[in-house]
Order: C-alpha cells, then sequence, then structure tokens
C-alpha cells in the first residue's frame, strides 16, 4: 500500500483537525445534496476488483460514501488501500458477496531510488483505523506486512452481513 506523504496523512489522520475536515465536507455534501434536491440514502456502492493505491485518496473517497448514507457492497477483491473501507464505514452499511475479499499488508513508500520501502509509521496508522475485529484477525495471521494476506468466505462473513 503506497502511503503517500506521511506528514499529509497525519494531518488527515489528526482526530482534531480529521474531525473538523469531515464535518467541513460533510457541510458542503449536504448542501449541494440539498440544493440539487437529490438524496443518496438507499444507494448502493459497488466495491469489486479494487487492487489500492495511495492511502489519502481513499480516505478522503470513503469519507464521502460514509457521509453519504450509502450502502457499500464488497464483490470482490478489495485490496490495500481499498480495506480501509471497513475503517471509514459502519459495519451494518456494508455487505459482502460470496466473491469478496479483502486484502492487508503493510505501508510502504518509494524510496529516492524508486525501490519500495516499508513504512512503520504508516502502517502504524493503517492498524488504527481498522475495526477491532478486523485488527484480531489480522494479528492472528502475523500482523500486517509485506506480505498480502486474504479475509474471504466464512470468516469474512462472520463480520459482515451478507449482500442479498
Amino acid at each position: 500500500m503506497m502511503f503517500g506523504s506521511v506528514a499529509a496523512m497525519r494531518k488527515v489522520l489528526d482526530t482534531t483537525g480529521g474531525e473538523r475536515m469531515l464535518r467541513s465536507f460533510s457541510v458542503v455534501v449536504s448542501v449541494v445534496l440539498l440544493l440539487a434536491q437529490v438524496t443518496t440514502a438507499g444507494a448502493v456502492v459497488r466495491i469489486g476488483d479494487d487492487r489500492g493505491g495511495q492511502i489519502g485518496p481513499y480516505l478522503s473517497r470513503f469519507a464521502s460514501v460514509r457521509n453519504s448514507g450509502e450502502l457499500v457492497m464488497i464483490d470482490g477483491p478489495c485490496l490495500s488501500a481499498c480495506t480501509l473501507i471497513v475503517g471509514a464505514v459502519p459495519p451494518d452499511r456494508i455487505c459482502v458477496t460470496k466473491r469478496a475479499s479483502l486484502g492487508f499488508h503493510a505501508a510502504w513508500n518509494f524510496a529516492t531510488s524508486g525501490q519500495p520501502v516499508f513504512s512503520p509509521e504508516g502502517t502504524r496508522l493503517l492498524w488504527e483505523l481498522y475495526p477491532p475485529a478486523v485488527r484480531r484477525w489480522i494479528k492472528r495471521r502475523g500482523g500486517l506486512t509485506p506480505h498480502m494476506i486474504f479475509l474471504r468466505g466464512s470468516e469474512l462473513a462472520h463480520m459482515y452481513r451478507l449482500c442479498r
């Protein structure tokens, strides 16, 4: 999972600043929806075949999904930064299909040489974002390492309801 700027992510994840930013974003989204006389409550966001990427854009996207009231359907692989959905959206608004799988690994950055380098600080931040049940599952499998581990099948269905 490419982490990007750790300083920028700390700013986003700062409890007070992050909450203030999310409240401001929520107000803007609410005003836009009111002006457009559109509601997204009851809509479904389908996630599948998502390989992840930089954490920042995923945090922004998933904050928007959380604030919208939309249901999230995980229907296929959701890897790397995509897994932040389980920390951003309440579990009662997430459902999984039989094709769903979550792939977790440690955060990394590019070194000046262009090679990927493990980011302990980024990995700690990821860890804090995941809900307790997901952290327990990851911990039982050796923690967040450079190697991807997959949560799927009955183990995933025990944490999140099946989509109808």
